[in-house]
């Protein structure tokens, strides 16, 4: 593999492993976030999986937790609203 392939490598597994965008742009040395994210990383269908996965636990955990602080399903406290229509 070329150094171009494994800076593609790179970013992708980087990326995958929940590197920051912003850092990861940096450290590849590109100006355009898009060339970052676009370009150079590359997730597939079996990424998009995962994260789907990872968030479902995120929920599962989130329904637990407010079984154990005793709020019934459904019956989720009402937020402040932070905005105001005019």
């Amino acid at each position: 593999m070329d150094d171009h392939g494994r800076r593609h490598t790179y970013c992708s597994n980087q990326a995958k492993a929940g590197m920051n965008p912003k850092t990861l742009q940096y450290l590849m040395g590109h100006s355009d976030i898009g060339v970052t994210m676009n370009v150079y990383t590359h997730l597939g269908m079996e990424d998009a999986a995962a994260e789907m996965a990872r968030m479902e636990e995120v929920e599962s955990a989130r329904r637990e937790q407010e079984k154990l602080n005793g709020v019934k399903e459904g019956k989720e406290k009402q937020s402040k609203k932070m905005f105001r229509v005019v």
